[in-house]
């Protein structure tokens, strides 16, 4: 063998090796982005001093105000914590002088190591970003409050229970270890389809990908033009039918829709092929003909939330290519739906090419991405109230989480299939191709978001992490179709579930945007409006879902195959 040639494979092989070590040891590439962050300080020995002397000042400052806190002075918060940070709000980090400056001590480094990180020469945004999201990470984790010895709550609780705190703090460890996640929520205390998902109705389909659930009626009529739903497969149906006072579904039902729900089949190694065509044509496809048969009608009006309303809006885009004038919706109303994913929120962190290399590696393992893999991601993104809160009142505190029933939900969690998932995440949230006009072919015709003509009626939430609001608002200059638009207050899932209720601290912005027109401009422009917009949701579709017919639950080609909610939802 020439020398050049085994020179050459000796390469190929060391960076294929470091490739597998750096996808084992460090998948989504912090070691190499601290490394540079370290080589930019090195390189610029001046700033570098600069930022130490700021931490010398700073050391300064805490040894200062720990000394005369010691001698007697009242707490100042030299370091003050987040106005949204509870960890440090009970009265004893404040009056305690020890306490206090342990507090201080932690909140002067997490201050000082984050201003330092966003200060690093040379680094782009995109750098800053993900390191960032695992410098918090490593900084809540070290938090005082989450160690029984430097957390004087937990310590004063532990004496005053003679020690009980602690043995039943230690049963839900054991517990949840078993169970392999933190519990948010008592999950004795609720069971799908006796005190969840309990709105009356009947599963009329069930294929390999979906059951269709269609709701029994409430009123001696309903709207010809039946409402069909597509729930997010990332989760399960019922966040949309949680109980009789939070229910969308209900309510739509009472107040004379004829609806249909998808509810997906939780995927297992044996559909690891399942892919996003196939969620277009024998998902959203396959329940609109379901609807169709039943109803009578010739139309539908379509609903997606979340990843829901994405597909949603692929279908559409598909059916005005394939039948243009004949595409079987009247109107469509997505729900927190990204299309644009340019800046998909604080996930983002993830998506680049080490963090989908990860992922992928592990769906090629079991064939799917696991739903409790995936939630905590998304508990990552707020670490501090989904991931540290719990452990500390479960584990340190001995406390059994409270019965909540959106947190149930939370925790039922779903697998996303290895074909479909691996397309979704690099097409849609690291290429961004939706919104490139026939960038996208899906089940063989080219997808463009511009021929959308079905009339819009987008809702978002103005504390959406998930998919924030300027992300959504996009979509409105890139479709033919007229828009309402509508931004809640609140984040993902309780600004959408939103019932009506004098007691609703909720509010809501509406309007009918210009083209051209930037979020934040509109957003100047509207008045606020107390109160839930399902009322005013279902006075937009009234007028869009035709004349009263006697209701009618299945049909010879539709019959029913069994109550709600269905086999696939307990899976």
């Amino acid at each position: 063998m020439p020398l050049q040639q085994f020179v050459h494979e000796q390469s190929e092989r060391t960076a294929t090796l470091q490739q597998s070590l750096r996808q084992l040891f460090d998948p989504f590439g912090l070691v190499a982005t601290s490394l540079k962050a370290q080589q930019a300080w090195l390189a610029h020995p001046d700033e570098l001093a600069e930022v130490l002397g700021d931490y010398a000042n700073g050391a300064t400052k805490w040894a200062g105000f720990a000394l005369r806190r010691w001698w007697g002075e009242e707490d100042t918060d030299v370091f003050p914590p987040n106005p949204e940070d509870t960890r440090f709000a009970d009265p004893v980090w404040r009056d305690s002088p020890y306490w206090d400056s342990i507090k201080e001590w932690y909140l002067f480094n997490t201050h000082w190591l984050q201003d330092t990180l966003y200060a690093t020469p040379g680094m782009c945004c995109q750098e800053q970003s993900r390191t960032a999201f695992w410098l918090r990470q490593w900084l809540n984790a070290v938090a005082p409050t989450n160690f029984l010895p430097l957390n004087p709550v937990a310590i004063a609780n532990a004496l005053a229970t003679n020690g009980d705190s602690l043995t039943r703090g230690l049963q839900n460890f054991a517990r949840d270890a078993m169970r392999g996640d933190i519990s948010m929520t008592d999950l004795d205390a609720f069971t799908v389809g006796k005190n969840l998902a309990t709105t009356p109705g009947a599963v009329v389909y069930r294929g390999r990908l979906l059951e269709v659930i269609h709701y029994e009626a409430t009123t001696p009529d309903v709207h010809a033009v039946p409402l069909v739903i597509v729930s997010p497969w990332i989760n399960k149906y019922y966040i949309l039918d949680l109980n009789e006072k939070k229910s969308l579904i209900r309510y739509l039902v009472d107040q004379g829709f004829s609806v249909f729900v998808t509810s997906w089949k939780n995927p297992g190694s044996e559909d690891r092929g399942l892919s996003f065509d196939d969620y277009l044509q024998d998902g959203v496809a396959q329940i609109i003909d379901v609807a169709r048969s039943i109803s009578g009608s010739d139309k539908v009006n379509l609903v997606g939330y979340c990843i829901g309303g994405t597909l949603v809006s692929a279908y559409l885009a598909w059916a005005n290519r394939k039948t243009p004038g004949q595409v079987p919706v009247n109107s469509a109303t997505l729900l927190t739906t990204l299309t644009d994913f340019e800046r998909p929120g604080d996930i983002e962190v993830f998506i680049d090419e080490e963090g989908l290399a990860f992922i992928e590696k592990q769906m090629e393992r079991k064939g799917y991405l696991d739903g409790k893999e995936m939630a905590s991601s998304f508990r990552m993104l707020r670490a501090n109230s989904l991931i540290w809160n719990y452990w500390v009142d479960n584990y340190l505190m001995g406390n059994t989480p409270m019965a909540f029933d959106v947190l149930y939900w939370n925790m039922d969690t779903t697998r996303m299939p290895e074909t479909m998932h691996r397309y979704y995440l690099r097409e849609l949230y690291l290429r961004n191709r939706l919104v490139e006009p026939d960038a996208l072919t899906m089940a063989g015709e080219p997808i463009d978001l511009g021929r959308i003509e079905q009339p819009l009626y987008l809702v978002s939430t103005e504390e959406d992490h998930i998919a924030p609001w300027l992300q959504t608002w996009k979509l409105i200059d890139r479709v033919a179709a007229p828009v309402t638009f509508t931004l809640s207050t609140s984040g993902h899932i309780l600004g959408i579930i939103n019932p009506p209720s004098p007691s609703s601290k909720r509010s809501y912005w509406q309007g009918v945007p210009d083209k051209g027109v930037a979020g934040e401009a509109w957003l100047a422009g509207q008045q606020k409006v107390a109160g839930s917009w399902w009322p005013s949701w279902v006075e937009w579709l009234r007028p869009q879902s035709g004349d009263p017919v006697k209701p009618k639950l299945s049909n010879r080609q539709y019959p029913r195959h069994g109550d709600a909610p269905g086999q696939y939802v307990l899976e």
